[in-house]
């Protein structure tokens, strides 16, 4: 007994020691390792940590290490580095080829995202992608903006005058979950979708496991004890996803339908994001694996920044006026009375409407819907900044971090502060390299979904903005976050906020009588 357990400890040590006994150099010197950082465990303890607290972490370690690369060890984790200079995060992200997702990133999240998009290299991503480019052309971001969205967002406004007349409070996570989860089933996928479908709570808990995941070193422990409603949970995603291809693929076996012909349907896009999956894909698992996945990245991460940028407006108040300000200088005509029926895809562009494209931009900053990300290399490969990685070594950046840089956005990186991104007249949206500003990612595997994120988040916002009047709900009684307390995201891969945005609402034509 006493070997088996002498053997185990053993085991376990060799286990913490693998990270922190690495060939990772810079300059032929080991590189700094952030404070804290404990013998055996190395910096397994703060990955333990619920994700917000790990995020501001890796804010402080930035700062301790004065912005350059250092080297982290985490029990599980292959060894890594973590960077946050852009000439490092160029590197990694124009060299595709080199820097993959890998075997770590996939072994832990092959569960939920199978063989799509987010978990593919190779030959497979980029058959995805042709799929994807197909979809996001500049045609069809302009039927999601005047022929798709405006019926959304005219029921969005219904069920919020009826919050306002009776007086309830409403979570607004919940109203941006199901207006993007609605906009993304009829455009790409040519179904009717609320959000209060099984599939989207299975997703919310899939996505929370996966995140945890990457965090803890004992999870297959973990959910092979606990791990039920999650297996339940998988198999509700896995099984929406192939009704998703089923549904697609009857609809194109109509008689008199061919390949070479549009397949109609109620779909207002000519090629809609899953026909156009089906187009390039022959293998209908792979098509429900890059359709989830598709559909994850459409809704979550857009409702997600939604909601961030409406609780950034709540707590900076001076903004939603010069926000109304702008809104009324391209739409002279419009009534406070009635709903913003104007708002369309060339005046929610950056030059019409840059004050708002400048808010949302900056919530991004300190808001990012992917705050973290990992890619290992498949080859030995030298940074700019001379850091030497052996091949199946780690490499982490942290758009969190990187958005709270003072080396990149100055002295008050971690203040909102919109007028940042426009220029000296206040009309022009100022750009960020995408290697500083690393949201929408860059190179090869840049968000194809960038554009339209900007628009719709606009127009959504022009529209809220316009008609109601917001106000926070702080007491905790009535899931408020506490008078004086900023709030938190929750544990997953992207950035939901713990608890949701319970809001007030009232009629603005009503307020300003």
């Amino acid at each position: 007994m006493y070997v088996i357990i002498a053997c185990f400890t053993l085991a376990v040590a060799l286990w913490f020691l693998q990270g922190q006994r690495s060939a990772i150099r810079q300059h032929g010197k080991r590189l700094p390792r952030p404070p804290g950082t404990l013998p055996l465990a190395g910096n397994g303890l703060w990955f333990l940590q619920p994700r917000h607290k790990l995020l501001d972490w890796f804010v402080g370690a930035n700062h301790q290490t004065a912005f350059s690369t250092f080297e982290i060890s985490v029990p599980s984790l292959p060894p890594a580095v973590v960077i946050s200079d852009p000439k490092n995060v160029e590197h990694v992200l124009k060299h595709n080829d080199i820097f993959i997702k890998g075997s770590f990133f996939r072994s832990r999240s092959w569960d939920l995202f199978g063989n799509g998009i987010i978990n593919a290299d190779g030959d497979l991503w980029k058959v995805q992608r042709k799929a994807g480019l197909r979809f996001f052309s500049n045609a069809n971001l302009k039927t999601f903006i005047d022929a798709a969205l405006p019926p959304i967002l005219d029921d969005t406004e219904r069920s919020l005058d009826e919050a306002a007349g009776g007086h309830y409070v409403v979570d607004m996570q919940d109203v941006f979950i199901e207006l993007t989860t609605r906009l993304m089933g009829k455009m790409a996928y040519d179904m009717d979708m609320p959000a209060s479908l099984p599939f989207s709570k299975a997703f919310d808990l899939a996505s929370g496991a996966i995140g945890d995941r990457f965090q803890n070193p004992f999870w297959r422990i973990k959910e092979f004890i606990l791990g039920a409603p999650l297996r339940r949970a998988f198999f509700e995603v896995k099984r929406f996803g192939n009704s998703i291809v089923s549904s697609a693929v009857r609809k194109r076996a109509k008689p008199n339908i061919t390949k070479d012909q549009s397949v109609k349907t109620t779909d207002p896009l000519q090629d809609n994001l899953i026909n156009s999956l089906l187009d390039h894909i022959p293998d209908h698992q792979v098509v429900a694996d890059a359709a989830m996945n598709y559909l994850s990245a459409g809704r979550d991460t857009t409702a997600q920044s939604l909601t961030w940028t409406l609780y950034l407006l709540l707590r900076h108040p001076r903004y939603q006026d010069s926000l109304l300000e702008e809104i009324a200088r391209i739409l002279p005509s419009a009534s406070r009375s009635s709903s913003l029926h104007g708002i369309t895809y060339d005046n929610v562009l950056p030059s019409s409407l840059p004050y708002a494209h400048s808010i949302f931009t900056e919530t991004l900053r300190l808001y990012p819907p992917v705050p973290f990300e990992l890619k290992e290399c498949t080859v030995p490969t030298t940074f700019p900044d001379g850091t030497w990685l052996p091949e199946g070594s780690a490499v982490i950046w942290v758009p969190w971090a990187m958005g709270r840089s003072r080396r990149i956005w100055g002295d008050d990186s971690e203040l909102f502060r919109p007028e940042r991104w426009l220029g000296p007249s206040g009309s022009i949206v100022l750009q960020k390299s995408a290697f500083e500003f690393p949201v929408f990612n860059a190179g090869p595997r840049s968000c194809l979904g960038k554009k339209l994120a900007e628009l719709l988040a606009v127009a959504v916002l022009a529209r809220l903005m316009w008609r109601y009047d917001f106000s926070e709900v702080l007491e905790n009684k009535e899931g408020g976050c506490g008078v004086g307390e900023e709030r938190k995201s929750q544990n997953s891969l992207t950035l939901p906020m713990e608890g949701g945005l319970p809001i007030r609402v009232k009629l603005r034509a009503e307020v300003e009588r």
